[in-house]
């Protein structure tokens, strides 16, 4: 029966041909878009690991969590340096790297910060910075870029860039009297650390001697600035390493009450799984997306094998001549949903990873979104077999029509 209906497809291969190719597509957008969501969930999620604590001026989580590590919006203080020194100092902690934002180099952020956050800073799973060209920076007037800065952008190791006061996408005010020189490109992570500009602390607190209230009164050459002390008077933020995790709520506490100034410290995993939970909208939105796609080839399978069932109404009637049953026929046009929904999953999946393992470079490139390549979850095998059992569903319609069908209603002539 099963090679029987393998050749009645086989006759049909056109109409066939067309019905799996649009189980195939939606079997690949299905999976397409799950494992863009679960990808985009866990780079969202490792954005930044290993880092114990973040801590910044009071205000709420997610805020601190937004502007510390996404670069996005602006804090409602800033941190006091001798804050910092005492904190840096505390029994347990093992490093500290301090963050200071609000400027910007077109529309991309700068990050003031030293040599730790090339040491300490993780990302994904315990994934360390690597340098893609060049090096780390080392004196006050040298920048390392993000990968998506360079590439956009198309700077490359010795060029020089200015930086503009505030983080805006479009600023008037350039701190066109001190230039930086690119040193180094960091290799591509698919997080905000790709969009970013990296300068030291010292040349952040360089480029704003002579600015006065946000306002440029007077230009400072480089020789100048180097003889000036360059210790930042107040950072952004920072992030915390600790020797022992025990210790992590204990000193969130102090530093929650410390009385020099308002601070607060957050774990940053409780933190992005709040900013996750406020975005699961739009998690929902492509699961729902998904399955209407998944819906629409199916539906479209069906209305093919419906419109080709009155085609085949004497055929069917040849079967029935021939000593075919109801029973026969039944199973026959099931077998045909069955393999139409079979080849097209194995075809979807093939597409999946061909399209996955030719777009994974531009999407790492262009969104920092890494797609690895990987065998089928459990989640996403349940999701095939939910598909191939719709698949057969739908082919029992057209198989019940066809059960009913008798020899005389398929050899008598239809005016």
């Amino acid at each position: 029966m099963l090679k029987l209906a393998l050749q009645s497809l086989w006759a049909r291969r056109l109409t066939a041909g067309l019905t799996l190719l649009a189980v195939a597509i939606s079997v690949t957008l299905l999976l397409g878009v799950e494992r863009v969501r679960m990808q985009a969930r866990d780079s969202f999620a490792n954005t930044v690991s290993g880092t114990d604590l973040i801590v910044g001026a009071r205000s709420g989580q997610v805020n601190l969590l937004l502007y510390s590590v996404f670069r996005i919006g602006n804090p409602t203080n800033n941190v006091g340096w001798d804050s910092y020194q005492s904190i840096k100092d505390k029994p347990g902690i093992a490093w500290t790297i301090p963050l200071s934002l609000g400027d910007s180099h077109k529309g991309f952020r700068v990050l003031g910060t030293n040599g730790d956050y090339f040491t300490h800073l993780k990302y994904g799973r315990q994934q360390a910075l690597a340098m893609r060209e060049g090096r780390p920076f080392q004196t006050p007037f040298e920048a390392v870029l993000g990968a998506q800065v360079a590439a956009k952008l198309g700077y490359h190791i010795g060029q020089s860039i200015v930086i503009a006061h505030g983080a805006g996408n479009t600023s008037f005010s350039q701190h066109d009297n001190l230039p930086f020189t690119v040193v180094g490109i960091l290799a591509p992570t698919g997080t905000p650390i790709d969009r970013t500009v990296h300068v030291p602390l010292a040349g952040i607190e360089a480029i704003h001697l002579g600015w006065d209230t946000g306002r440029h009164s007077k230009n400072v050459t480089a020789d100048q600035a180097l003889e000036r002390d360059l210790t930042p008077k107040t950072i952004t933020a920072f992030m915390v390493g600790l020797s022992n995790r025990i210790l992590a709520f204990q000193l969130q506490r102090t530093i929650n009450t410390y009385p020099g100034e308002p601070l607060m410290a957050i774990l940053p995993g409780a933190a992005l799984q709040e900013l996750w939970a406020m975005m699961s909208v739009a998690e929902t939105a492509l699961s729902v997306i998904a399955a209407f796609v998944v819906v629409a080839g199916l539906i479209g399978m069906l209305t093919t094998l419906l419109a080709g069932l009155n085609e085949r109404r004497r055929e069917l009637a040849i079967l029935r001549s021939l000593g075919a049953g109801p029973g026969h026929l039944f199973t026959l046009l099931t077998m045909e949903a069955m393999a139409l929904t079979s080849q097209g999953i194995v075809l979807g999946v093939a597409a999946l990873y061909l399209g996955q393992g030719l777009a994974s470079p531009w999407l790492l490139s262009h969104y920092g979104l890494q797609l690895g390549l990987a065998l089928p979850s459990a989640y996403e095998w349940q999701l095939l077999g939910l598909v191939w059992l719709a698949g057969v569903v739908i082919g029992l319609l057209p198989a019940a029509r066809a059960y009913r069908y008798s020899l005389s209603d398929g050899m008598s002539i239809r005016v």
